[in-house]
């Protein structure tokens, strides 16, 4: 089953990680970016991470320190501490939790979740993050989407929640950025996985838009998100292909 992706993904913009502005004590992926992301009226990304009891969350690093301050992995603190834990340059908030995600934005704007990997090589070690997301999930009104890099992750996703839209996320699989293996990247960079995980959409890098894969999925009639586009201008050439943006740095248009 391959359910299709609500309209609201592809007219409403998306902010990435949120309406984040740190000037205006706003971290990313923050309970206040994603209030000030409602109050304009956009879509929101969010990502999520797993704590050492099994909860999803929403959190973008592996590590702590960049948002935090405090050193180690997310993974190895339970969901209470995370929650505990402040994130820098913000109102003193804690690490939100996906049901604190979830009850704040209560179905008002289209809500983009990415799994991060937890596998550590977009291989199979994964399962304990999909089962939270959709636990947390169960019963949520409103336009949810989910997706992840690793195309197990997305298979995983069918299989617990054949419902709810999901897509996979893909770039131009460098392997000194991504620092994966070059067998790893080479594979994932065709995005052979689309239809084993029967995957509503892609949310593909947007300066590699220009890829043939991309243009051949799209000319079968799949959504084409992209990602993070910083600018305006960045946004009218990403357009040419991509169906909807996700966007930070600046506030992106509505459409009309």
């Amino acid at each position: 089953m391959r359910p299709a992706l609500p309209e609201a993904f592809l007219s409403v913009p998306i902010a990435h990680r949120a309406l984040h502005d740190i000037e205006n004590a706003r971290p990313e992926n923050s309970r206040a970016a994603i209030e000030a992301a409602i109050e304009a009226g956009y879509g929101i990304e969010i990502d999520l991470q797993l704590t050492s009891d099994a909860q999803a969350m929403v959190f973008h690093d592996y590590d702590m320190t960049r948002l935090t301050g405090q050193p180690g992995p997310i993974q190895q603190i339970p969901a209470r501490q995370a929650q505990q834990t402040a994130l820098l340059k913000g109102d003193g908030a804690g690490i939100p939790s996906l049901e604190d995600v979830l009850t704040l934005v209560a179905g008002r704007v289209p809500l983009l979740i990415e799994l991060k990997d937890q596998d550590g090589a977009m291989g199979p070690n994964i399962g304990a993050l999909e089962a939270a997301t959709v636990r947390a999930l169960q019963g949520y009104q409103g336009p949810v989407a989910l997706m992840s890099f690793n195309p197990h992750s997305v298979v995983e996703l069918a299989r617990l929640a054949p419902d709810i839209p999901r897509g996979i996320v893909t770039c131009s699989y460098q392997p000194k950025v991504e620092l994966l293996p070059e067998t790893v990247c080479d594979h994932l960079r065709g995005i052979p996985d689309f239809d084993r995980a029967h995957a509503s959409f892609i949310s593909h890098e947007a300066k590699d838009l220009s890829r043939p894969r991309v243009a051949e999925l799209k000319a079968s009639g799949v959504p084409i998100l992209c990602w993070t586009i910083r600018s305006p201008e960045e946004e009218a050439q990403a357009r040419l292909v991509a169906d909807n943006v996700t966007f930070e740095g600046y506030l992106a248009e509505h459409s009309a």
